[in-house]
């Protein structure tokens, strides 16, 4: 039995965000959206209040130490208590190494990496005196391993997933659950169907959600750290 405590999705914007969102929201689950921007996020929890669920935005920078404290602390008084945190944030510039400027690579690593550890961190310390939480982070392919031309999000991502594992290994035992879920290929935003070779040749950003609740539910005795998650047609 899942417990119906609230849910806090941080980088909650259309596509797999969303589709997170949703799912919690979908569960009974009070769920607390959030992106930099009000008026993206504030179109996620519309969408889900319309459908029923419920649902509360909230603007605000996930590397900003500041920021996010107080967003922990708006959420649990609006909401209550956060059982789960998903931190699906990320900033990405395709670039060759001699073409990254300073500036964009410290920007895409504070967001897919420092970010990340500001959210957790607070997570942990509203879900260790209770002994019980989850923290789900949203890898790629990029945490495994770096290609050309991808140095702004394979850095980020490589950190993550560490931090996660340094996480998972610290925390387990205090009944709080780390996992790492690496999406290997596109996601269709807003789960349309936008195939190009042939049917479900992308993520489905709904399935993708179901794998971040199955993790949420999973009984402690059995717990995953890390799921790799691909469509059918896709070589690896």
């Amino acid at each position: 039995m899942v417990e119906a405590g609230a849910a806090l999705v941080v980088g909650a914007g259309p596509g797999l965000g969303s589709a997170v969102a949703r799912r919690f929201a979908d569960a009974g689950m009070p769920v607390a959206v959030s992106t930099r921007t009000q008026r993206t996020v504030a179109a996620v929890a519309s969408k889900i209040n319309g459908a029923g669920g419920i649902a509360k935005a909230y603007a605000a920078d996930a590397t900003d130490e500041d920021a996010v404290i107080d967003l922990f602390d708006r959420v649990e008084s609006d909401l209550g208590q956060i059982d789960v945190v998903v931190y699906n944030a990320g900033a990405f510039t395709r670039s060759p190494v001699i073409e990254t400027s300073a500036e964009v690579f410290l920007d895409c690593w504070k967001v897919g990496c420092f970010g990340g550890f500001l959210v957790a961190r607070e997570a942990v310390r509203r879900m260790l005196p209770r002994r019980h939480g989850t923290i789900l982070v949203t890898g790629a392919t990029a945490a495994l391993r770096g290609s050309a031309n991808f140095v702004n999000l394979a850095v980020g991502k490589f950190g993550l997933r560490a931090l996660a594992q340094s996480m998972a290994r610290e925390l387990g035992p205090e009944g709080i659950h780390v996992a790492h879920v690496i999406g290997d290929g596109v996601i269709a935003v807003d789960d349309r169907d936008q195939t190009t070779g042939g049917p479900d040749d992308l993520l489905s950003a709904d399935a993708v959600a179901q794998t971040y609740f199955d993790l949420y539910s999973q009984h402690r005795s059995a717990w995953t750290f890390e799921v790799d998650l691909r469509p059918w047609v896709e070589r690896f």
